[in-house]
């Protein structure tokens, strides 16, 4: 074992809220309405993937042509970081700091691979860029999650073999990229959820290295 991999929205710190916010007023201009629980399909997918299932949703998918498309996709994106201005080290969810400090204090390589194009600027407002040796750029990924590409590339980027990694994730189609990647998945949330996760806890206050170690040598 020699990396872990998270991702950033409910791993890391919680902007799901924000992201929600954005999407909400982006589907408003739409004229559609969507709520908390619609909102859960989204998490994990990428931003054009994200804009698609709400599209289908309202069922006006065909109304628009790709560029227009790019378009809502850009606006919501000018939504979501006007909002995230204000994350800051109180953001980080708890346990991940001391986590970070322990796994970069017993040698272990550290990656993120999030579906999100602002989470190299979120790392920095959390005050927390320095732990991570590689960032997976989702603009040159082909395919988002659930295909594996996004974990792969940080993998690769940070040099290690996929069966080497562990990788965190919050979301369905993030244990599922994880998996199909080759790598030891580790889900936060619930377990009707992420039941395909190989070991889970409810909440980050529960994450801790010794407890993922244990769980990947015993796998």
């Amino acid at each position: 074992m020699k990396a872990f991999i998270f991702d950033l929205d409910g791993v890391i710190t919680d902007t799901a809220d924000l992201h929600f916010e954005a999407w909400r007023k982006c589907a408003e201009k739409l004229g559609l309405t969507i709520d908390l629980s619609f909102n859960e399909q989204l998490k994990g997918v990428d931003r054009m993937g994200s804009l698609n299932r709400i599209l289908d949703y309202g069922g006006i998918a065909n109304q628009y042509s790709m560029e227009e498309k790019q378009r809502l996709a850009e606006e919501k994106n000018e939504y979501y970081k006007k909002l995230i201005l204000d994350v800051s080290p109180k953001d980080i969810l708890p346990g991940i700091q001391p986590l970070l400090v322990e796994m970069k204090r017993d040698g272990y390589k550290i990656g993120l691979a999030s579906a999100s194009k602002n989470a190299p600027t979120l790392l920095k407002s959390l005050e927390i860029d320095e732990f991570f040796e590689a960032k997976a750029d989702p603009s040159t990924i082909a395919k988002g999650k659930p295909a594996p590409d996004i974990f792969l590339q940080a993998a690769s980027i940070l040099k290690v073999q996929p069966t080497e990694c562990i990788g965190i994730e919050d979301a369905n189609a993030g244990i599922e990229a994880i998996k199909k990647a080759g790598m030891f998945a580790v889900g936060i949330g619930d377990a009707e959820y992420l039941k395909e996760a190989d070991y889970l806890v409810y909440s980050t206050v529960e994450l801790t290295l010794e407890n993922m170690l244990k769980a990947w040598h015993s796998r």
